[in-house]
């Protein structure tokens, strides 16, 4: 079951999503979820998936998740270096242009690999 909280916390899967509405760059996301004593919004099925796709469509904006490029180019893990063991992405996608390291989430639960510096929804897992 989901629980929803004024649109700022969803709980899936034990786990404890949340956002404040802002919006920032990948690296800074890391940081914000870091000082509120999480991380970055990490799916690992779909209903993990569709908890962080509420905030995505009530605040109708992307958001990055805590998934990244690897070394091996085009080829993409979890923060923790272990492989995908779920994915969701957009059709063609990950694209393999250059530079783009990071993931973000469509406003219809869909992933794109999209370069890592542009302004996205803070989404943190606890």
């Amino acid at each position: 079951s989901v629980l929803h909280l004024e649109k700022e916390i969803t709980a899936s899967g034990g786990k404890i999503f949340a956002t404040s509405g802002k919006k920032t760059n990948f690296h800074a996301t890391l940081e914000k979820c870091k000082e509120a004593g999480g991380s970055i919004a990490t799916p690992r099925n779909s209903e993990e998936n569709d908890a962080i796709l509420f905030f995505v469509k009530s605040f109708n904006t992307y958001a990055y998740l805590g998934i990244k490029e690897s070394l091996i180019p085009n080829k993409f893990q979890f923060l923790d270096s272990t492989q995908l063991s779920y994915t969701n992405w957009y059709l063609n996608e990950p694209s393999q242009k250059e530079e783009e390291e990071c993931v973000e989430m469509y406003t219809d639960g869909t992933w794109n690999d999209k370069r890592c510096h542009q302004n996205r929804l803070i989404v943190c897992q606890f």
